[in-house]
């Protein structure tokens, strides 16, 4: 069993910052990727980024160039740097990991709302 607890949303401003951070406990060890998704109203979860045990990362096409995703394996914590925000990136974010076995382990979101 796998816990992940979502920080760092709010309410911003149209280019503003924030900086979500997901911190795993239980079996960690069986753990080969973490990552982010998000779910805006009246719309499917989706991909934002990802990063594997092996260091590669992947981006939606979406958050290129203005997300940053990246871990501290000591703290056993994930954390996704969001530069330049815009109102479509207004969404509930989830962290995530995938696990030997196919098996996936979420978080229970944080809001991160884009608005003047």
């Amino acid at each position: 069993q796998v816990q992940f607890v979502e920080s760092g949303g709010g309410l911003v401003q149209p280019g503003g910052s924030l900086r979500l951070s997901c911190a795993a406990s239980g079996s960690i060890s069986s753990i080969l990727a973490m990552g982010w998704y998000r779910q805006a109203p009246g719309k499917q979860r989706e991909l934002v980024a990802t990063i594997a045990i092996g260091g590669m990362i992947n981006y939606s096409d979406s958050v290129k160039g203005r997300f940053t995703i990246s871990r501290n394996n000591a703290k056993n914590t994930v954390y996704l740097q969001m530069n330049n925000l815009k109102p479509e990136d207004t969404a509930v974010y989830y962290c995530n990991g995938a696990a030997w076995g196919n098996r996936h382990y979420w978080g229970q979101g944080t809001q991160v709302t884009v608005s003047s």
